[in-house]
């Protein structure tokens, strides 16, 4: 399944689910509310969204109702950073990387972590 469309508001109550795993609202709100300032029926409009876009799930466990994500953080990642690619650099590695090397200094060992992972990617395509 790929990942639904997440809101960057909505990615908080994925995040706390992805941390801690399946949760009441009570305690997803004690995870997300404080730091940004919801009340509780924000966090109950975002879970409700999420289960909308089929990224979250219900169950009725003893007297409460749980969440568990349907979407992995994996998928949500790759779907993410895909988006982010084809908006900003037209579907290309090679310029959002030279971007970030401009924007930011590399630290040696981030420049070593690249050279690596070039090495294993040219690796991989002489197989």
């Amino acid at each position: 399944m790929s990942a639904p469309r997440i809101s960057a508001a909505e990615s908080q109550i994925m995040q706390a689910l992805w941390t801690s795993g399946p949760q009441g609202a009570e305690e997803i709100m004690a995870a997300v509310a404080p730091a940004n300032g919801w009340g509780e029926a924000t966090v109950r409009t975002l879970i409700s969204r999420l289960m909308k876009k089929q990224a979250v799930t219900s169950e009725r466990r003893g007297g409460r109702v749980v969440y568990a994500p349907m979407v992995s953080r994996e998928a949500y990642v790759t779907a993410e950073s895909q988006g982010l690619l084809d908006r900003l650099f037209g579907g290309q590695v090679a310029p959002m990387v030279a971007h970030f090397t401009k924007a930011k200094a590399l630290s040696r060992e981030d420049v070593a972590k690249l050279r690596r992972l070039l090495a294993e990617l040219e690796a991989e395509e002489d197989d």
